[in-house]
């Protein structure tokens, strides 16, 4: 089972994109844990998670949550066009790749 973690400013953006990643997961049939967090709550679930994205609203958090992430685990702020059309399966797409 694979974990995902959207961070966003408030959680709640990343909630429908969530919602539309799940979709896909379930098209595809990939087990996976797909969840959004605030900024503040997303620190306590880096060492549980397989890949953490970012919205792009918060992409100036990249080099905070890289410092305070485990070295391997892979960041990286989601495409603007992905989320802006809350293209889940492109995004879940992007995910599973980041986790190898």
């Amino acid at each position: 089972m694979k974990n995902i973690l959207l961070v966003c400013s408030a959680g709640m953006s990343t909630s429908l994109l969530v919602t539309k990643m799940e979709a896909a997961a379930k098209a595809k049939g990939v087990e996976c844990h797909i969840e959004a967090l605030a900024e503040a709550d997303a620190h306590k679930k880096l060492n549980e998670v397989d890949v953490l994205l970012l919205g792009p609203q918060v992409r100036f958090l990249l080099s905070k949550f890289k410092k305070e992430a485990p070295a391997n685990l892979p960041i990286e702020v989601i495409d603007t066009v992905a989320y802006g059309t809350m293209n889940g399966a492109k995004v879940l797409d992007r995910a599973l790749e980041l986790i190898g």
